[in-house]
Parts: C-alpha cells; structure tokens; sequence
C-alpha cells in the first residue's frame, strides 16, 4: 500500500465506442496503518434514447499494511441487486466471502478485481468486485508503449490479461488490455471489448 500514500483520488473516465458514459472514483483514506479505499462507478448504455444496460456499484476495502482485512460491495445492475461481503479470517488465514454468485473461502493471494491497484497484474486470480465469484487470470507482458491521454504523452507498459480457462462462455472471460504507468504505479488504461469497444481512461489523479 505504500505506494499509494501520495494519493487521495484516482477519476477515470467510462467510455464506450468512444463516447463518455460513466465514471469510475477511487477515494484514499490513511490513518496510520490502515488503508481505506471506496469505489464508485456509475455507467448507462442507451441505444436510440432507451437504457438498455445500467450498472451503478459502491465498494469499500479496507488493508492493515500490505493486508486487505475486508471488502464490501454494493451494485444494481439492470434492477438487480448484486453484493459482496469479504472478511479476512486470521486463525485460518483465508478470506471469507459471502456474495451474490460466490460463497465460501478463498486464498489470501486473491486481489479484489478493482483497476486502482497494479497488484491485479501479479496475481493467478481476482475476486470479482461485484459478485465475489473466483477468476483465475493470466497475465503477459506485451511490450513498453507510448500512449497519449487527455493531450499527455505517457511511457507505460502494455498488458493482456485473460482468463486461464478459455472454455467458460465469452461473456464470464476476462479479456482486457492494460496499460501500466510504472513511475506512478498507475494502471493509466484499461480496454475490452463485449457489446462494443469499453475504455476506462485516467483522467485526474491527486
């Protein structure tokens, strides 16, 4: 967590086919040891004036150190009310998580699949933010790039990320670009495709 003491706030903006749809906040509260980040992200998909894909989510993560000792979460998703409840057991040194598409344990290696920390890119597996279901991941390195944001040029390095088990349906793969801003420890870009070409894109950090 160390290297995300210099930050109070990471805005990124929600894209969809290269138009703005939402946002995704990262709120930083430090008091000693203790770590609290919250997570709002809000998005609407409209084709031909009528909404037909809404997600509007709330979380919170909570670390000891280098220690997430819980996470909770709140999404409506089209009408549907999806959660997650997440709590590190100390005796067993596991998580437990009681969520709307997972309950049970999970390895303390899991990363809670939040896009504010680069610890997504070296683990084998993430806990979904909104469900608490259990992704296994691979991540390859692509190559070191040049990006242009908001009218700046960053040196960053390019990821791919994807599921281990490519035989689960499109639609529950993970499938994503990722563009890490190393000097920052700052994953500055994140791009997929499902339903159009999504972006969310750095936009102001403090």
């Amino acid at each position: 967590m160390a290297h995300y003491n210099k930050f109070n706030k990471i805005e990124m903006e929600i894209l969809r086919d290269g138009e703005v749809i939402g946002y995704n906040y990262y709120f930083f509260k430090k008091d000693s040891d203790n770590t609290t980040v919250t997570n709002q992200l809000k998005f609407t998909v409209k084709l031909l004036g009528a909404t037909i894909f809404e997600v509007e989510s709330y979380g919170e993560e909570k670390y000891y150190k280098d220690k997430l000792i819980s996470f909770n979460s709140k999404t409506r998703q089209n009408k549907k009310d999806k959660y997650v409840e997440l709590k590190l057991n100390k005796k067993e040194n596991n998580y437990n998580i009681r969520g709307s598409s997972y309950i049970g344990s999970a390895s303390i290696e899991n990363v809670v699949g939040n896009w504010w920390s680069h610890k997504i890119l070296q683990t084998r597996s993430q806990i979904s933010p909104i469900s608490g279901s259990i992704k296994e991941q691979v991540v390859t390195f692509i190559g070191k790039e040049k990006i242009k944001l908001y009218g700046k040029i960053h040196e960053v390095e390019h990821f791919k990320l994807t599921s281990r088990d490519m035989s689960i349906p499109k639609d529950k793969r993970l499938n994503f670009d990722i563009w890490f801003d190393k000097k920052n420890a700052l994953i500055l870009k994140v791009a997929y495709s499902r339903m159009g070409n999504w972006e969310y894109r750095v936009k102001k950090f403090e």
